[in-house]
């Protein structure tokens, strides 16, 4: 009885280690992000909501709703929307063509991609001016023929998607790298056409990253300033984009006119802001990965 006892395997308890943890605890590590994001983003903000409260409701309203603002949100968010549309269009063909091929220089054109993030917003304006003015490369062509296209409108746009392109490629382009490209095999092995296999297969594996793509395209063009300004012509009514309202404003001293109309584009931005956490959280969701 005793040699069976012997012979029997000792239980072992179980011992937990510590984990050990890189940063200090919770408490300092949270103390110092909710310090840092209130020096850096909660009293920038606070400030201009109380600068705003100086003014009336009436005086609110008047600020935020004469014909020249409204005019500078009609340009500033339809050519921002307008923008977005068509870098999710080309930004999908962009990313597609980069993981789908190979061809010479494809490294080259996978780096200028990322061109715009790297590029001096004042530069690309000045550049793209340069280049579709009436005496540049391409502008002295177009406007013999009717076609103008620096500082108009259509000059917002154009600098609009040369900004915001990135933002779709660089979204959909590492999706489309893990897609399962057996499924597309086995899609073709059962008599599913080209069409088929996109619309069915590859586009609804994609779409939450189109979308966070165009979410990010767009918020971004909506505060675009530097790369606007010199090939919008900025002419009142036409081609002056809200932010330019916002410094008139400020150099006439209308600091409360001001801060009225950034408040506006403020809230907006934060809806937007919800919008793509949102699409990004119903991508990690769709890729099946932890929320």
């Amino acid at each position: 009885m005793a040699a069976a006892s012997l012979s029997a395997p000792l239980a072992v308890a179980p011992v937990r280690r510590a984990s050990k943890k890189v940063l200090p605890g919770f408490g300092l590590t949270l103390g110092y992000t909710l310090f840092y994001l209130s020096i850096i983003v909660l009293i920038p903000l606070s400030a201009l909501l109380f600068k705003t409260f100086s003014l009336t409701w009436d005086q609110f309203v008047t600020a935020v709703t004469s014909p020249r603002v409204m005019a500078s949100y009609r340009l500033t968010f339809g050519a921002s929307l307008f923008a977005a549309l068509v870098n999710l269009v080309f930004g999908l063909l962009l990313a597609w063509v980069l993981v789908r091929y190979r061809f010479p220089g494809k490294k080259i054109v996978d780096a200028l991609v990322d061109l715009p993030f790297a590029l001096p917003t004042a530069v690309a304006g000045i550049s793209l001016t340069a280049i579709l003015a009436g005496n540049g490369w391409i502008g002295q062509y177009l406007e013999p023929l009717g076609i103008k296209l620096a500082f108009t409108p259509a000059g917002v746009v154009i600098a609009l998607i040369f900004i915001g392109l990135p933002f779709v490629v660089r979204t959909v382009q590492p999706v489309l790298e893990d897609a399962e490209k057996e499924l597309e095999e086995a899609a073709t092995s059962l008599g599913a056409t080209r069409l088929q296999i996109f619309t069915k297969v590859i586009l609804p594996h994609i779409t939450p990253a189109l979308l966070t793509g165009f979410a990010m395209a767009f918020a971004r063009a909506i505060g675009e300033y530097g790369s606007v300004i010199f090939i919008a012509g900025n002419m009142p009514m036409i081609s002056e984009i809200t932010p330019l309202i916002i410094i008139g404003k400020l150099e006439q001293y209308d600091y409360a006119g001001a801060t009225a109309v950034a408040v506006v584009m403020l809230v907006i931005s934060f809806v937007l802001l919800l919008v793509i956490n949102g699409l990004q959280a119903w991508q990690r969701r769709f890729a099946g990965a932890p929320a």
